[in-house]
């Protein structure tokens, strides 16, 4: 299985049984999996998504929004619940407007799951941890 590095970007071969064991980056030595959403930029956005083995959930939020503020410590605490076998990142809308427009982002916060590149789920507003975790595990093939 494919993961991609939250520190370097670097895309490591981890087998899927060893997820759990604490993986750490073949190039910078880094864990992959730290229990925390990874900041996505224009730069690493398509690399995250493309390149990784695992369901990465996007959080596409902004720093004026109000909903996105109040729901990023839930977000937090659905990561340390759900990594290694999800990837929740955030993407800040106003840094990568482009990436919103692709995915027609049109209102914050909104959640896109993606496997294999993928849009698989998506999900408007803000949601408490339990609810986030429950609609996570309700789109896992």
């Amino acid at each position: 299985m494919q993961v991609v590095c939250p520190n370097c970007d670097t895309t490591n071969r981890v087998p899927a049984a060893r997820l759990a064991d604490v993986p750490k980056c073949g190039k910078c030595h880094n864990k992959l999996f730290s229990g925390q959403p990874l900041a996505l930029t224009s730069v690493n956005f398509q690399t995250h998504i493309k390149r990784s083995g695992v369901p990465v959930v996007v959080d596409f939020w902004a720093p004026w929004c109000g909903p996105c503020k109040s729901m990023a410590p839930a977000f937090a605490q659905a990561a340390i619940t759900l990594e290694p076998k999800v990837r929740l990142a955030k993407l800040d809308t106003e840094q990568a407007p482009s990436i919103s427009a692709q995915f027609g982002i049109r209102s914050i916060p909104t959640m896109v799951m993606f496997s294999s590149g993928q849009e698989v789920a998506r999900q408007s507003g803000a949601m408490t941890q339990a609810d986030i975790v429950r609609w996570v595990e309700s789109h896992l093939a």
